[in-house]
């Protein structure tokens, strides 16, 4: 038998106690999963670890972390409700060159794209909670990347006469990814190059805002703090003998005109 739904505030304990209440949330459209392996991505080293690149015989990875995903979205003209999501990671990559052991670090950036489906819609939104960007286009859904760090799987020294790899068209980097590396980049250097191959986990969703009639529970603890050094006579031994004002934090949604409202049970 399913549960019966009550109209107002859940005020018991009891997991099987739920009321239908109305919310307003973002409802994702589509998602995809993906596990990329990139190869011979580009590292633009800080200016003390090109002068380690120059003298190295190798470098070794160590470890990668994802600074920040630039994420944008725009409307795919030949399908209708679909929409191209293209992601930049900024990567910090750290390694180790031989002989010395000694740390270099730098910069790389990936780029993907992804197209997944999410509907129509030309609402404008209006909010007395805050101002909206009046430039923005409320009609698109937001995409949304959750990732973690790469794995750092390869790293490779490039002589500056080899030329079996094409280096991505040079851009322009935040200010906030220098400041979060620590140091000047080297973009254009005569001496070696250093690219790494890094395994990236991700997940991009499109979402548009909805509003939703939905089953809930109240997260109220049904526990109470244990006490210690608590005494029959001292204030807190009463304290713990009054009851816990759950209206307090669970407002009911009618009140009645001959009830108080502190006075509910």
């Amino acid at each position: 038998m399913a549960d019966r739904v009550l109209p107002g505030p859940v005020e018991n304990c009891s997991p099987n106690s739920t009321e239908c209440v109305n919310i307003h949330t973002g409802k994702i459209f589509d998602s995809c999963r993906d596990k990329d392996c990139v190869e011979d991505l580009r590292i633009y080293p800080t200016i003390s670890s090109q002068a380690l690149l120059d003298c190295a015989f190798s470098v070794r990875p160590n470890s990668a972390e994802l600074l920040y995903a630039d994420v944008n979205v725009e409307e795919v003209s030949f399908n209708r409700g679909y929409y191209t999501v293209d992601v930049t990671y900024f990567y910090k990559v750290t390694g180790n060159v031989f002989p010395g052991g000694s740390e270099i670090t730098g910069l790389a950036i990936f780029d993907k794209r992804v197209i997944l489906f999410g509907s129509e819609g030309g609402v404008k939104v209006f909010s007395s909670c805050g101002s909206r960007n009046p430039t923005c286009d409320y009609s698109k859904p937001c995409a949304f990347v959750e990732a973690v760090n790469p794995i750092a799987l390869n790293m490779k020294l490039v002589d500056p006469s080899c030329c079996n790899v094409c280096d991505p068209e040079l851009r322009s980097i935040p200010s906030f990814i220098i400041e979060a590396i620590g140091e000047d980049l080297v973009l254009n250097t005569p001496g070696r190059k250093l690219y790494v191959t890094l395994g990236q986990f991700s997940i991009i969703r499109l979402e548009r805002e909805t509003q939703l009639s939905v089953e809930a529970r109240n997260f109220f603890p049904c526990k109470e703090c244990a006490a210690s050094g608590a005494t029959e006579d001292d204030p807190c031994t009463l304290f713990s003998k009054v009851r816990f004002p759950v209206e307090d934090f669970f407002p009911p949604n009618v009140l009645s005109s001959e009830e108080e409202y502190k006075n509910l049970v």
